[in-house]
């Protein structure tokens, strides 16, 4: 299990819940990258409204046609372990914004995995 105290690094990628790699969402292939680099962790959030480079609004309000709303993928690691992973984005991410922010990790612990008889 990955440790994880101090200063680390906060990936932020915005795309849209509709992008896809080889017909998979493009999110998941992302967390799946994530955790075969060993990465110490991500998530995946939905939006409720957004607007990202093209200017087109995406929402949930009923009489919007829009479907595709904004996704945000957060990774946090080591600055080192982060900056390694983001070739792997550049292969990704063809649209939409990855931004890096210096963050402080104060707790991070796991569940307990029970043991299976």
């Amino acid at each position: 299990m990955t440790r994880l105290t101090g200063t680390a690094l906060r990936l932020t990628v915005f795309i849209g819940e509709n992008d896809t790699w080889h017909h998979k969402p493009l999110f998941s292939e992302i967390v799946h990258r994530a955790h075969a680099a060993g990465l110490a962790g991500a998530s995946v959030f939905r939006g409720i409204e957004g607007f990202g480079a093209s200017s087109l609004i995406h929402t949930t309000r009923l009489l919007s046609l829009s479907e595709d709303l904004p996704v945000a993928i957060v990774i946090v690691d080591t600055e080192e372990r982060v900056r390694a992973f983001l070739p792997q984005l550049d292969e990704l991410v063809s649209e939409g914004m990855v931004i890096l922010d210096g963050c402080e990790v104060i707790r991070y612990v796991g569940r307990a995995v029970k043991e299976q008889a």
